[in-house]
């Protein structure tokens, strides 16, 4: 097995047909605030975290936030069937959005993890700052997705 670098990885003795792949993404009405993705796209699922730092915010890590788990439903492909892990009241809500849409888009089971907060950013954690963001978690991570799906 390789990858599309032509890398297989090899942990714990087993091997991996997919390095871990790391993003930043810049929000254009938030220059102060980025998005951090680790994303691992194998051939029948997605695992993602996602978190976010603030200039304002200094160097604190971000808490624990929530792990969902979400997978099409054969029967409604348009409605994936999903579950929290891991609940954290702050971000729920957008990794169960996140992990559904990335379900429906891709068809493949997803795990997200999201310890995202915009409340540091410009706009305090508006309604806009976060769709924003969830647009451009979306577009990148079907976009790698897609990418890693081609080189299979």
């Amino acid at each position: 097995m390789s990858t599309a670098a032509g890398v297989t990885a090899n942990v714990n003795g087993m091997e991996m047909p997919h390095k871990p792949i790391e993003l930043s993404i810049s929000l254009p009405h938030n220059p102060g605030t980025r998005i951090y993705l680790h994303l691992t796209a194998l051939a029948t699922s997605i695992v993602l975290f996602v978190t976010s730092a603030s200039i304002e915010a200094g160097q604190g890590g971000a808490a624990m936030g929530s792990l969902v788990y979400a997978m099409p439903d054969r029967y409604n492909p348009n409605q994936p069937l999903s579950t929290a892990m891991y609940s954290s009241p702050t971000s729920l809500d957008f990794a169960t959005r996140l992990a559904k849409l990335l379900t429906r888009r891709t068809q493949k089971l997803c795990y997200v993890g999201s310890s995202m907060n915009l409340s540091g950013g410009a706009g305090g954690g508006t309604v806009e700052e976060e769709m924003e963001a969830f647009r451009a978690i979306v577009d990148v991570v079907v976009s790698e997705v897609s990418k890693s799906t081609n080189h299979e």
